[in-house]
């Protein structure tokens, strides 16, 4: 199979389901196509898809969408673990994946995902604040809930950690404050080898684009876990 995904340090859309296959061990090769970039809008019209990143090729199958891509995965993977075995479990994995695929708008516009960089942090508004209160309340309820057996929000790794893995970016990135369980959740995520891979490519990376990089001081490189 082959991932099309855009720049290591600010798509978070690729990343999502790039963790998934690391995680899994689904085999597949990478195809990156740098954003802002001459040759972007040729290289992802060749696919014949979507009209952008991540597109997922399988034989002569292919499918755009991040979730749309795990979904794939998880019927041409069922031994793989992409939604938790658990019904109650799986139902709540999808409710929230879906939650954070249509929504926290405000916290994706006010802090744009970057992972070579940490900013201080900062009052960032209303809009801000009651998304991170609700990505935090889904976190600790699927931790208290489901969570027993691994550190991540159903015990072992699964779609909706991939699906949150950008925001536990952005709360890094942007310093923001959370409870002990969501930072917990946060650090396990950015810990993986599958997510300090992709930051040690990102930091390879020779590509800046200008509109994904916060206008605010600059307190540091991205703090990844010990």
């Amino acid at each position: 199979m082959k991932l099309v995904i855009a720049n290591k340090a600010y798509s978070s859309w690729s990343l999502r389901p790039w963790i998934l296959m690391s995680m899994l061990d689904i085999p597949f090769e990478e195809d990156v196509i740098p954003l802002d970039t001459p040759e972007f809008r040729p290289r992802v019209d060749a696919y014949g898809a979507g009209s952008t990143v991540p597109i997922l090729v399988d034989g002569d199958v292919t499918v755009w969408e991040s979730l749309a891509i795990m979904e794939h995965l998880a019927e041409r993977f069922p031994d793989r673990g992409v939604w938790p075995k658990d019904p109650k479990a799986r139902a709540f994995a999808r409710a929230i994946s879906n939650e954070m695929h249509a929504g926290f708008r405000a916290l994706r516009s006010a802090c744009p995902m970057n992972v070579r960089k940490r900013h201080p942090a900062k009052d960032r508004g209303e809009a801000v604040a009651k998304d991170v209160a609700r990505i935090t309340h889904l976190w600790r309820s699927a931790r208290e809930r489901f969570g027993q057996g691994g550190p991540f929000l159903f015990g072992a790794f699964s779609a909706a950690d991939a699906m949150y893995a950008p925001v536990a970016t952005r709360f890094a990135g942007y310093s923001v404050a959370i409870d002990p369980v969501s930072a917990a959740w946060r650090d396990a995520v950015l810990g993986t080898p599958a997510f300090r891979a992709w930051h040690a490519a990102a930091m390879a990376e020779p590509w800046v684009v200008a509109h994904d990089e916060a206008d605010e001081p600059v307190a540091g490189p991205f703090p990844m876990p010990a």
